[in-house]
């Protein structure tokens, strides 16, 4: 009743299930109303859509001869493109503020862009792109990152194309890809130190945060819906130490304008020094609405410390370390800036002033301006 007859249109080869038929009304109207069902009944925050390319490629996964076009010849899902739509057109209009995600694999456009304007109507896109670069960078050995480092800095090119969600989620921990603990390299105390620093990158980097369960105390099996969370590890010190960071980072987050208010916009973003691939740093600028409201983010991949590292600054105002992912409150060695820093009148990287900041080994410094 509900699927395409043809199987060439109505099962999905790669999981054996069966593809609805959006172009009929009564299928539409089912699966619009079981969208609102959860919203009303249940006061839920939003809905994940699953697979989206899997609904707007007719050849998705499928070798020539195996799929059937659309009306006009193509490869897009005429029918499940209107579906999404009108899911999306009747879930914001109905319940304002709740959120829609599409979990969507492909450059298809406008993903988070609204109906009216020719988007599909999402709140927001997961970034695939991101996730899958940014684990495959921090897996590496330090050494030789500096070979690898555009896999940290080639999202800088498309973060503005959609409204994006950095998602570290169940696909990541599940089918023997290890934790995100268990995927760090490095002896036990370098796994922490760079799982700490991967966790600053993924909240100073513009878009949305998204962390699954056990990951916020750096579990190390992967997750089993089987079973419950390793909750036993929070009686060590190492893995309560993540715990206390990511309540950091989220109160950061969440109280820092600069690190939320344009994650969807170029104007919250610039580059301090993108190009140091030999010592694998990384450096920018988050910026909120204020021009007072401004972030510095520095990263060092690597275990080697770096005194006098010198980088250009938006404000000759002091400034001050507001979070060391190598504080010995979360494990680290503690080496960081304990005073105020100063700026220089010297010209560094495009910017006016410039001062020299104390990097600590695989780890993260966030400074703000007094």
């Amino acid at each position: 009743m509900y699927e395409h007859e043809d199987p060439r249109r109505g099962e999905h080869q790669d999981w054996g299930t069966l593809i609805f038929n959006y172009g009929r009304n009564e299928v539409r109207n089912f699966l619009v109303a079981n969208a609102l069902y959860w919203l009303d009944e249940f006061h839920i925050d939003g809905l994940r859509v699953d697979a989206v390319a899997s609904m707007l490629y007719l050849d998705y996964s499928r070798k020539h001869g195996e799929w059937l076009p659309n009306q006009y010849g193509g490869r897009e899902n005429i029918e499940a493109i209107a579906f999404l739509r009108e899911m999306n057109t009747e879930v914001h209009g109905r319940f304002p503020g709740v959120l829609t995600i599409a979990e969507e694999s492909t450059a298809w456009p406008a993903v988070s862009r609204p109906v009216e304007l020719g988007g599909l109507g999402f709140s927001m896109k997961w970034n695939m792109g991101w996730m899958n670069d940014s684990l495959a960078y921090i897996e590496k050995e330090p050494v030789y990152r500096k070979y690898q480092h555009n896999q940290l800095t080639f999202s800088q090119m498309y973060a503005w194309t959609e409204n994006f969600v950095l998602p570290l989620s169940h696909d990541e921990v599940v089918h023997m890809k290890k934790s995100l603990l268990d995927k760090m390299p490095g002896d036990v105390w370098q796994r922490f130190a760079n799982l700490r620093l991967f966790y600053a990158w993924h909240y100073a980097h513009p878009g949305k945060k998204l962390l699954y369960m056990g990951s916020e105390f750096g579990q190390w099996n992967e997750w089993k819906e089987s079973g419950e969370l390793d909750w036993a590890l929070l009686d060590f010190p190492a893995h309560d130490s993540i715990r206390g960071l990511l309540r950091d980072l989220n109160r950061l987050y969440v109280n820092d304008p600069a690190l939320h208010e344009y994650d969807f916009d170029p104007r919250g973003f610039r580059w301090i020094d993108c190009h140091d691939a030999d010592q694998s740093v990384l450096s920018f600028v988050r910026q909120g609405q204020a021009p007072e409201a401004c972030v510095v983010a520095l990263f060092n991949f690597t275990p080697v410390p770096r005194r006098g590292y010198r980088i250009g600054v938006p404000s000759a105002a002091a400034w001050k370390e507001i979070l060391n992912t190598d504080s010995i409150y979360y494990g680290g060695s503690n080496l960081g800036n304990g005073q105020l820093l100063t700026p220089q009148p010297q010209p560094w990287m495009g910017f006016e002033q410039s001062m020299e900041v104390t990097l600590p080994p695989l780890a993260a410094i966030f400074l703000k301006p007094c």
